[in-house]
This record gives structure tokens, C-alpha cells and sequence, in this order.
């Protein structure tokens, strides 16, 4: 399963005195089993972008391509579409509805047409990925979990449809730190079970860091850089001039460097990062 985007743009309001271009020549190829993390300010395109990548909202030119079919393409099959792409809102609770966990994770799966049987299956195993307790929640209310778990439980819901492409937008929003952790923790799980191709948008260099095979770069409704979370957080001066900031632990290793400590930036894990600064700093008092 691949996904590639080709010289996509999109236009709100296009006609009107309104007129913005949302998406300006986007393209970039997804390859399955990569941890994609999508990166930008505020109003830099990210949200835009993924509503695409579930046929939410059709280009005004490109091409989508999701296993072999322009998903931009009119007369394509929405259903098609949601049985390869599953698209996780931010705030997800905000879209629990049935009267039951159960019911709610059921709710995708019963709409593919699968029998009972396997609906029921999907549930369980959904339920379980994302870290909750089948027989502890499947018949309680979603309205009386706590908010991370009506979030847990919203993400199972997507999950059971066992999408090839599974995007969050913002999964962590409005979370405490521990709660932030933890659904991160569930996304990665998630991914090594399913090695589906997995897109998650943040603001949080330091989940980039240590989730992210790959990082899309969005600055003004423009593609500005795809690569490694090593190569692309190389650039902080790039970064930095379109309001993005490295992982604070890269970051002090950079001015470290900048400072004239002779330190590779590269490093991500602290324990690492510590044994590289007492290494140059002992190098620089032999000399």
C-alpha cells in the first residue's frame, strides 16, 4: 500500500473576492509501514491537506493516488475511500454518539457490511490497541469515560475499520501531559500491530523526534520539506524563519556547537546527547 500526492492544490472560495489558495502544488509519495509525522504553524495547510487524503474535500487540481486509485477522481466510491483511509479529527470525543462503547467502535465496521461476527471481533481488537478494557467499558456510556478514554475510545472507532492509512490530526490536543503520553504511546502501538502507513500532525518536535520515520513540512499551504526527523531538523534556521522549533534537546546541542563545542546535533535520546557533550568536553581539556 502506497499513497502519492501529485501537484495538489486547493482553493477556498475560489471565484470570490475570498479567493485563498489553501494547497499550492503539493506532492509527496507515503510508503506502507511509514510513521509520517505532518508538521506546521497554525494556518499552514495540515488540516486542509488530510481532509484531502480521505476524499473529505476534492482538490481543485492533482491526483490522490491510494493503492492504485485517484481517490480525486469523480465518481470514486466514498466507501472505497474509508476502507484504506480512516481520518481521526482532532477532538474525536466530541463525536461519540451511541449509547455504549460497543456500539460506538461498532459503528464503522457495521457500515463496511461486515457480519456480526467480525464486527464483533473488530471491536474487542480495537478496543484492545488502544489500550482499553473490552469487558470493562463495552457496556458503559461513552459520555461516562474520562477524557482520555472517550479519546481512546473515538480513536477505536477508526481503528476497527482497519484502514491501510490511519491520520490523526492533533491527537494529543487539549491533553495533560500524562494523558499526552499516553495516546502516543497508543499511536505507536497502534502502528507496530497494524504497520499500516500511520500520519500524525503535531506541534510536538520531541513525539516527531521519537515517532516519525518520515516528516512533511507544511508552511502556507506549500509542501516546504520532506526527509528523516534528522534531516529535516538539521535546518533550524529554516525551521525557525517559518515559526517551527527543534526538539529542545537537538536544540541545545546545535547552539553547543554554534558555541564552538565540537558535539553531533543528531541526537534525539538524552542519555546519548549526555554521554556526547562529556565526550567533547573531555576531549577539549586533552587538548
Amino acid at each position: 500500500m502506497s499513497i502519492e500526492v501529485r501537484d495538489l492544490s486547493h482553493i477556498y472560495g475560489q471565484g470570490t473576492p475570498d479567493e485563498q489558495a489553501a494547497l499550492q502544488d503539493i506532492s509527496f509519495v507515503l510508503h506502507g509501514g511509514e510513521m509520517v509525522a505532518l508538521i506546521g504553524h497554525t494556518g499552514s495547510g495540515k488540516s486542509t491537506l488530510v481532509q484531502h487524503l480521505n476524499g473529505l474535500l476534492k482538490p481543485n487540481s492533482g491526483e490522490i493516488i491510494v493503492d492504485g486509485t485517484d481517490i480525486a477522481r469523480p465518481g470514486v466510491s466514498m466507501l472505497d475511500i474509508r476502507r484504506h483511509v480512516g481520518l481521526v479529527f482532532q477532538y474525536p470525543e466530541y463525536q461519540l454518539f451511541e449509547e455504549t462503547v460497543a456500539k460506538d467502535v461498532a459503528f464503522g465496521p457495521k457500515n463496511l457490511g461486515l457480519d456480526a461476527e467480525e464486527v464483533d471481533h473488530r471491536v474487542r481488537e480495537a478496543l484492545t490497541l488502544v489500550g482499553l478494557d473490552y469487558e470493562a467499558v463495552k457496556d458503559r456510556s461513552p459520555f461516562d469515560l474520562s477524557g482520555g478514554q472517550k479519546r481512546k475510545a473515538a480513536i477505536a472507532g477508526v481503528v476497527a475499520m482497519r484502514p491501510d492509512i490511519l491520520i490523526l490530526d492533533e491527537p494529543t490536543a487539549g491533553l495533560d501531559p500524562g494523558s499526552h503520553r499516553e495516546i502516543m504511546e497508543m499511536v505507536k502501538r497502534i502502528h507496530d500491530s497494524t504497520r499500516n502507513i500511520t500520519i500524525f500532525v503535531t506541534h510536538d518536535m520531541n513525539d516527531v523526534a521519537a515517532l516519525a520515520d518520515k516528516v512533511l513540512v507544511m508552511s502556507r499551504g506549500r509542501l516546504l520539506t520532506v526527509g528523516s526527523p534528522t534531516e529535516v531538523f538539521s535546518h533550524r534556521t529554516q525551521l525557525s524563519a517559518v515559526g517551527l522549533d527543534v526538539p529542545p534537546l537537538m536544540d541545545l546541542l546545535g547552539d553547543l556547537k554554534e558555541g564552538g563545542l565540537p558535539v553531533r546535533t543528531e541526537i534525539f535520546d538524552l542519555d546519548e546527547a549526555a554521554d556526547e557533550i562529556c565526550g567533547a568536553l573531555k576531549k577539549q581539556k586533552e587538548k
